[in-house]
């Protein structure tokens, strides 16, 4: 194993846990995956490498390992891992949709999303490999206000989907609100945007003990006591976004930095983990397997931890399975390994 840290590496602020920290996406092709993140206003920091046995013993992968962590500013969670594997297990998700259990993606706040969607269109006009969904209107946070067209101020997102061969995004633009600590734009980055403010996943379980793991181990804050349902005709959004038809429906549940508020929208912090839930009634295709360290595209989500030995306790107390020792990863940090209840693969990193 050997690492190179950059001098300017932030320092997520002490606590149990944090936000999420890593968006880790496998790739075979690194220059051009930098010179997009850099689009978005990430930069490479700290890089180190892995023996075939070394990422075995973490990841369980035998292959060559080396991993780039992007920065964002000076932001301590939200952050890009590329993980460039001599060997990949696997092509990924690729342009598969979101009706997946095992899927995953991250959002990322815009000062101009109808300049990416632009990009877009002339990207898939000269055919790139690309699905993207339009920026779409969407109220996040009711305020209970009737609202009059042309006369009153609107008070949403615009939000689109965009989803590459080895990226998987949804990028989406506040108007007239602000949440002073979820997501710091990069203004001077070519798409101005910000840090990963969320990710996603998605799990088909009608019980509770799966998403338990994350507020009763993990140490995460519940966003949401009651979960928020979605119907096929309750939700033009989400209807086209996950893919249910009439008399479907799909639930949300999100899990927080623990300094975050459930009150106080403007306490609320960046580094949400949203769990999109499929009741098991419905027919839903796993693709665990292609979202695993090892696989190209979005595999992985890490959180760090300030007492990695406490975190290894406490979930192999814990139903999750195929735990790993303690080791130190590319970057000379102590880290260990698992598989939740609901079957994602998730690093612990320890600051």
């Amino acid at each position: 194993m050997t690492s190179n840290t950059a001098s300017t590496e932030p320092t997520p602020p002490r606590g149990d846990i944090c936000g999420v920290y890593e968006v880790c996406i496998g790739t075979s092709e690194v220059d051009s995956a930098l010179k997009y993140w850099e689009q978005f206003g990430f930069h490479p920091g700290v890089r180190g490498e892995l023996s075939p046995d070394e990422a075995e013993a973490l990841y369980g992968v035998r292959s060559q390992l080396v991993g780039i962590r992007l920065y964002h500013q000076d932001t301590d969670h939200g952050l890009v891992r590329l993980m460039v594997w001599d060997q990949p297990t696997n092509e990924g998700l690729r342009m598969r949709k979101m009706r997946l259990r095992g899927n995953r993606w991250g959002a990322m706040m815009s000062e101009d999303v109808l300049a990416i969607a632009n990009h877009a269109e002339i990207a898939q006009a000269s055919g790139q490999e690309i699905y993207f969904l339009h920026p779409m209107w969407d109220v996040i946070y009711d305020t209970g206000k009737a609202f009059e067209p042309f006369i009153d101020q609107p008070i949403g997102v615009r939000e689109m989907m965009l989803i590459r061969p080895q990226s998987r995004q949804f990028i989406f633009q506040r108007y007239n609100y602000q949440l002073p600590n979820y997501g710091k734009i990069a203004t001077d980055a070519p798409l101005r945007t910000s840090q990963f403010t969320h990710v996603g996943m998605i799990i088909q379980d009608d019980s509770q003990a799966v998403v338990n793991f994350y507020s009763e181990v993990l140490g995460l804050l519940r966003f949401n006591d009651e979960e928020w349902v979605s119907t096929y005709e309750g939700t033009k959004t989400g209807r086209d976004i996950f893919q249910i038809g009439p008399g479907e429906e799909y639930s949300t549940i999100n899990f927080d930095d623990p300094r975050s508020s459930k009150e106080d929208l403007q306490k609320v912090r960046s580094g949400r983990l949203k769990i999109v839930r499929y009741p098991e009634a419905l027919a839903v295709e796993d693709v665990h397997e292609l979202a695993r360290p090892g696989s190209l595209g979005v595999c992985l989500y890490t959180y760090v931890v300030w007492d990695i030995a406490d975190y290894h306790q406490r979930v192999s107390k814990s139903a999750a399975k195929n735990i790993t020792s303690i080791c130190v990863n590319e970057f000379g940090e102590n880290s260990f390994s698992f598989i939740a209840p609901d079957g994602y693969f998730w690093t612990l990193v320890e600051h």
